[in-house]
């Protein structure tokens, strides 16, 4: 039986983040982040956590994007 078939909702993303450096030193970092589905190879990218949450809500709620 298949997780469609059983009703069984799942996800699985594989998470990258990492912090893009300024170009004047003392000044914070730019943290960014992406999400691939390791099913489609698909990938998303965000500019910041919210995004990155809102995201991942709507997948919750089975909105796409």
């Amino acid at each position: 039986m298949s997780d469609e078939q059983s009703g069984l909702r799942y996800q699985a993303y594989l998470l990258r983040l990492w912090e893009e450096r300024p170009a004047s030193p003392g000044r914070p970092g730019i943290w960014r982040f992406s999400l691939e589905d390791p099913r489609t190879g698909q990938r998303y990218g965000f500019t910041t956590l919210e995004a990155l949450m809102d995201f991942l809500r709507k997948q919750i709620r089975g909105e796409r994007r």
